[in-house]
């Protein structure tokens, strides 16, 4: 199909308009923030220091082109047979990928130039380059983005399905993860939510304005289709300006400290940013109000519409550049960018706790700000759908909500309190912390019943698009979750990759780099919580195993997890020696002594969840049997036990046989 060349300019004008603001504003707010100005140790030179944060603004622009018009595509336009709407979303997805790839190594480049303080041009700038792009954390991070991105831009394209454009998606979104290890938060004083409300930071802003973005590109053909289409972005927005500010502000006081810092170029320029977000918050909100319902009575209300977005998107442009530019920009005097020197936070890069003793399993707190807003989010959603049906006059059992908000409560514990803190440095507190998270939170978790819950609450959408329900019946009956959810499939991932973990180099990166426990502690609670599921679980999914054979798979499983714990109480060679043997705190126990502890523990703490587990999956076994009882009973009443007296006039005829 050919497009119009007044369509062409149409689409391409909130792209333009984008870029040009964007590069405006980060030249001026990097030249205020003092971003560009001369090194005093290795000065790359002007070309380096000045291009480095508008490379980055377009590389930025870029992903959330890439990411907002895939999204888009997948989750919230309408597709009709005489509509093309999903293959123009893609193929920008993919040249706007395309260009996030090519700035992605344009400042890789750029940013090791600076880094290491040589000029572009300098005889040995690609000799250092090939030997310290693997070793450099920001460097690691822009290769590893870099080649998601790739991956994207090759496929993107080509994507026309739904499923296709949302795996490519996800892809965008974690392309953007690794960027959070690096600037200003990745250094601060506190590491952990430094990177975690950074990575939040990003992942939102790229949706918000990218969606807007692809809205505006596909909407001269939308048609009919358009109001619908927003209100579904207006949803995602919401959630959206709400990380948006939460991550902000963590990521602000992080980097800042004191209110005193705010007085300082690095201070406006987040000033400045917090204004933009009060203003995109505030067209939110009038969006909702009125150019939605506008756009829901008539054709009328595309040009109110059109008018809010493009402003929308121009502070947006501004905002995302005065990131950049603070991101370049000196922190102020007030930020405390280290602890005192210590052991405990060169191996982990978290603050040393001190020794621990018997109030520090209630008293000793380190907030993990990643996990903290995953589990209010999900409580959130959880009470929003509960009420849902409540108010339409459905029933959900109370006691369901309440195991649901107990298991993320024990969760935010283990991750934030005591286990948190020091299983960090101490192997015996990290077992209590795992087996925690992977034993005893699924055990709430999975009688809540959330997919059960969320196919009933949430509506279903009528146009074929791919909405939370759809995308959660698409993942119930996938391939895919039909292999994991096999009983023999999720007990070998149980067990044996913790094993593997643990006997393996996997163990020590965890403890050593914050995306190796990030992941660490992701496989914990889904290895966790799909072997809980797949025992004792009510949600539908592929089909159950007898219970018979669910007791004896869940028996063996737990004799095996027995003589981990066995090998591990009599071990002597230490788990992850370059990371304890490194530590010896004077306060600690000697390593292997440690070590031995935490197999007691794995192996002792086994035992509760096992019973807890044997029983209720004894009790759906005699459930199950009354009800094939009754229903039996049921069918005689209404045949005249027909089937009963069919077998006695079989035994009599094998009687009479035998007599002949």
């Amino acid at each position: 199909m050919s497009t119009p060349s007044g369509t062409r300019r149409r689409t391409s004008l909130p792209l333009g308009l984008v870029l040009a603001v964007s590069v405006v504003v980060v030249v001026i707010a990097t030249a205020f923030g003092g971003g560009a100005a001369p090194l005093d140790l290795g000065d790359p030179g002007p070309v380096v220091r000045w291009s480095l944060p508008v490379v980055r603004i377009i590389h930025d622009l870029a992903a959330a082109v890439t990411v907002g018009t895939l999204g888009v595509a997948a989750f919230l336009v309408p597709e009709t047979r005489s509509t093309h709407r999903r293959e123009t979303l893609a193929r920008l997805g993919g040249a706007s990928a395309l260009l996030w790839f090519v700035a992605g190594i344009g400042y890789l480049l750029t940013d090791f130039a600076s880094l290491a303080g040589i000029g572009l041009t300098d005889p040995g700038y690609f000799s250092q380059l090939t030997t310290f792009i693997w070793d450099l954390d920001n460097t690691r991070m822009s290769v590893i983005s870099t080649i998601v991105v790739a991956v994207i831009a090759l496929c993107a394209p080509v994507a026309r399905s739904k499923g296709a454009l949302a795996w490519l998606t996800g892809a965008g979104v974690l392309a953007l993860l690794p960027l959070a290890l690096a600037g200003h938060s990745s250094a601060s004083l506190d590491h952990m939510t430094g990177v975690n409300a950074l990575a939040f930071h990003l992942v939102a802003a790229t949706i918000w304005v990218g969606g807007l973005i692809a809205l505006l590109v596909i909407r001269p053909g939308l048609d009919k289709h358009l109001a619908i289409t927003v209100r579904r972005y207006s949803t995602v927005a919401g959630w959206c300006f709400a990380l948006l500010v939460f991550s902000g502000l963590l990521v602000s006081w992080t980097n800042v400290s004191a209110v005193a810092g705010l007085a300082s170029r690095y201070g406006v320029l987040l000033m400045l940013k917090a204004v933009c977000a009060v203003l995109l918050g505030f067209a939110g909100w009038w969006h909702r109000r009125r150019t939605i319902d506008l756009l829901e009575a008539g054709a009328k209300g595309a040009a109110p519409f059109v008018r809010l977005a493009v402003g929308e998107i121009i502070v947006m442009a501004g905002a995302m550049a005065m990131g950049v530019a603070v991101s370049r920009s000196p922190t102020p005097d007030t930020a405390a960018q280290r602890p005192e020197a210590s052991i405990v936070y060169d191996l982990s890069g978290y603050p040393d706790p001190g020794p621990p003793d018997a109030s520090s399993w209630i008293t000793a707190w380190q907030i993990d700000w990643l996990w903290l807003p995953v589990a209010v989010m999900a409580v959130l959603v959880y009470l929003r759908w509960t009420l849902r049906l409540r108010r339409r006059g459905d029933d959900w059992p109370l006691w369901r909500a309440a195991s649901w908000v107990g298991g993320w409560l024990l969760f935010v514990y283990f991750t934030s309190a005591g286990p948190g803190v020091y299983g960090k440095i101490l192997f015996s507190w990290h077992m209590i912390e795992h087996m925690g998270v992977a034993m005893i939170v699924p055990l709430l978790l999975v009688p809540g019943a959330p997919i059960t819950l969320a196919l009933r609450a949430l509506p279903a959408r009528k146009d074929r698009t791919m909405g939370p329900r759809e995308l959660i019946l698409a993942t119930v009956h996938s391939k895919y979750l039909q292999l994991l959810a096999n009983p023999v499939v999720a007990s070998a991932l149980f067990f044996f990759s913790l094993a593997i973990f643990y006997f393996s180099p996997l163990f020590e990166l965890a403890l050593k780099t914050h995306t190796g426990h990030v992941l660490m502690m992701a496989h914990f609670v889904t290895s966790g919580y799909l072997f809980t599921w797949v025992l004792i679980g009510v949600d539908p999914g592929p089909k159950r195993w007898s219970p018979l054979a669910l007791l004896v798979v869940l028996l063996v499983t737990i004799s095996f997890h027995a003589f981990f714990g066995v090998v591990l109480t009599q071990s002597t060679d230490l788990l992850a020696p370059g990371f304890f043997n490194q530590l010896d705190l004077p306060w600690m126990t000697t390593p292997i002594a440690d070590q031995r502890t935490g197999g007691a523990i794995a192996w002792g703490v086994g035992e509760a969840p096992t019973l807890i587990i044997g029983t209720v999956v004894a009790q759906q076994w005699m459930r199950r049997d009354d009800r094939e009882m009754r229903r039996a009973d049921r069918r005689a009443d209404r045949d005249g036990d027909a089937e009963l007296e069919a077998y006695n006039a079989h035994l009599a005829q094998l009687a009479r046989n035998q007599q002949k």
